[in-house]
């Protein structure tokens, strides 16, 4: 099957692309694109899966950089590609032909471009990164290599939509106490529960960071399996692991 793969008019005409599960290797519970290493699928499908993926990008495998992602604000700048995955959950660059890759499973893929620059960048941004400033904190390092803020394009890519992402009232509180303006972003659930609005978050956070553009591609990764995988929706099925997608970027 051919791959999958989701583009926006805002990123050009910088190549990229939000990678869906069509297209892949895998099998089982991770059929299609699976490009997780952190998974349980075997390790040589994923490197197929990663490869088609280098090799759609026009890109050999070893010039896509991925992270080890934990959820944090940090980035990393890059010039050439690691030896071990950096410990961080963006990546920016100004070198042509590195392609930066995240992976999601609900959080939101996050691509960046300032093609006047020639810088790059892309961030996996779940609730905890996007409320502690990855994304504020990718716009930056990109102006350190010579991005400007009000040039740069950032499109979020497939994440899970307010209908499906049910919360408790504690996390709540916490964007609360954080700032009070995102009270916005919830609406009444079940009971004490409520429904949060992450894709809207991550929007109010890059324009207020200043980039000059801010989407979203409208893509639920709950709401439709046979292209996305989604961490919730295989908790919810109570299966034993889950898919991940990859969203790239390059010069």
């Amino acid at each position: 099957m051919t791959l999958e793969i989701l583009t926006d008019r805002a990123l050009a005409p910088i190549r990229h692309g939000f990678f869906t599960r069509r297209g892949g290797a895998s099998s089982g519970i991770f059929a299609g694109l699976n490009c997780g290493t952190g998974s349980s699928d075997l390790a040589e499908v994923v490197a197929i899966n990663r490869a088609r993926v280098a090799e759609a990008m026009g890109a050999a495998p070893d010039r896509m950089v991925t992270l080890h992602q934990v959820h944090s604000a940090d980035v990393a700048v890059i010039d050439a590609p690691p030896a071990v995955p950096p410990r961080a959950d963006a990546l920016v660059t100004r070198t042509p032909g590195l392609v930066l890759a995240v992976l999601t499973a609900d959080c939101q893929p996050v691509l960046f471009a300032d093609p006047e620059a020639g810088v790059i960048g892309a961030a996996h941004a779940g609730w905890r990164g996007a409320r502690d400033g990855v994304l504020e904190a990718t716009v930056a390092a990109m102006e350190s290599l010579g991005a400007d803020r009000a040039r740069i394009r950032a499109v979020i890519g497939p994440t899970i939509s307010q209908a499906a992402y049910e919360v408790g009232p504690e996390f709540v509180e916490g964007f609360l106490d954080d700032d009070p303006e995102t009270a916005r972003f919830f609406a009444q659930g079940a009971g004490d529960r409520a429904l949060f609005d992450l894709p809207a978050y991550g929007l109010y956070r890059l324009r207020a960071a200043g980039v000059g553009e801010a989407l979203w591609t409208r893509h639920c990764t709950y709401r439709d399996p046979e292209r996305f995988y989604s961490y919730r929706r295989t908790t919810h099925a109570g299966e034993a692991d889950y898919g991940r997608l990859i969203s790239v970027i390059r010069l």
